[in-house]
């Protein structure tokens, strides 16, 4: 950074941001993207900065695309601008790029044929599963302009005019970082399937501008200062102590599955909803309705997941034609909870919990989450 004033107010932003908040405490590869992202940027070779270190910037660089390989998006215009003003380009390539690609990369093939008992490149299988055949669009698409007109602005939160003013008022030599924001941005446009967290790792690029602004605010400063802590602290405690907090919540109550002979579980939820095995720690037998992607391009291919919402009693009197494959407890949200009340009452299923999921419920997420238990007469 410039000095210590400025560093002052880029972690003031950072620690002020609402998504970071969001994000942080959650186990994604994007979260440790980011962390990689911003250590690989304090060691960045930008001009003035007394922490550069090409060697320890490439060796972050190459982790974090080994934990997810888009992550090289971001990185590519600041690789080229340093390929670019690098004076030993040949020792560059030859001294450290080589020696810390071959590192991280041999690594992780070694890892890899290790676990899956052949040699297998995923950071490919990524690349071709969510790129070159752009399969993440199973889950869900966007319009081409989501990110620039909901997903950067939602992120950015009330950061976006400092952000903006930050960018007119940093020295030349930063553009750099607002070129690999926006190429970003634009990069990731291009794909189908669009999420929030998939950009997050250019927040600590975007701070760095914000910190900027604050340390050149002059009047209102205060002011400016109470508006984005308040205006952060909300969305940052709503989102991370109440909003969604049903699939976890639901946890304690599964666990106690484990103490009950002979229990098991199904889960009639949208596929991933809850933890699963992760918070219960016990052999009991679950299931969930399944919604893999289709890898062999079947015009008429539908998962589980869609073929029982689109008519759940059917599927349920299909499945359990004998009730001696039904599950000793069911997990669902209260959206469904009347659709299906004939097959429940039938199979006398009792509601055992419930608990609060969120305020907005959508589709087929519901406000609550239902634990059911079938009571043996």
């Amino acid at each position: 950074m410039e000095n210590s004033h400025v560093a002052k107010w880029v972690y003031f932003s950072q620690l002020c941001s609402w998504f970071t908040w969001y994000c942080s405490s959650r186990t994604l590869t994007n979260t440790m993207e980011t962390v990689l992202g911003t250590l690989a940027l304090y060691y960045y070779p930008l001009e003035g900065s007394p922490t550069k270190n090409s060697t320890k910037y490439l060796l972050f660089v190459a982790l974090a695309f080994l934990v997810r390989p888009t992550a090289l998006i971001l990185w590519v215009p600041l690789l080229l601008y340093h390929f670019s003003k690098e004076q030993k380009k040949l020792d560059l390539l030859i001294h450290q790029c080589l020696p810390v690609g071959l590192l991280t990369l041999g690594g992780s093939l070694i890892i890899d044929w290790m676990y899956y008992g052949k040699w297998t490149i995923v950071q490919w299988n990524f690349l071709k599963f969510n790129v070159v055949q752009n399969l993440g669009s199973f889950y869900g698409s966007h319009p081409w302009h989501w990110y620039v007109t909901q997903g950067f602005p939602v992120i950015i939160g009330t950061h976006l005019p400092f952000f903006v003013h930050g960018c007119m008022v940093a020295p030349r030599r930063y553009r750099i970082l607002l070129v690999a924001i926006v190429w970003t941005l634009l990069i990731y446009s291009t794909l189908s399937h669009k999420e929030f967290r998939f950009i997050y790792p250019v927040l600590p690029l975007c701070m760095i501008f914000c910190g900027f602004s604050f340390s050149n605010i002059k009047r209102w400063k205060k002011a400016a200062i109470g508006l984005l802590v308040l205006s952060n602290l909300l969305p940052a405690l709503y989102t991370g102590l109440i909003h969604q907090r049903g699939a976890l919540d639901i946890m304690t109550n599964v666990q106690q599955l484990c103490h009950k002979e002979n229990s098991s579980l199904l889960v009639l939820m949208p596929c991933h909803s809850i933890p699963y095995y992760s918070h219960v720690h016990c052999p009991i037998k679950m299931n969930f309705l399944e919604c893999p992607p289709d890898l062999e391009d079947h015009d008429t291919y539908i998962d589980e997941a869609d073929v029982f919402y689109a008519s759940p009693l059917a599927w349920l009197n299909a499945e359990f034609y004998d009730s001696r494959r039904l599950p000793t407890h069911l997990v669902l949200f209260s959206v469904l909870e009347q659709e299906i009340s004939p097959f429940l009452t039938r199979n006398n299923y009792v509601r055992a919990a419930s608990v609060f999921h969120t305020h907005l419920p959508e589709g087929r997420i519901g406000s609550h989450i239902y634990l059911y238990e079938q009571q043996v007469l």
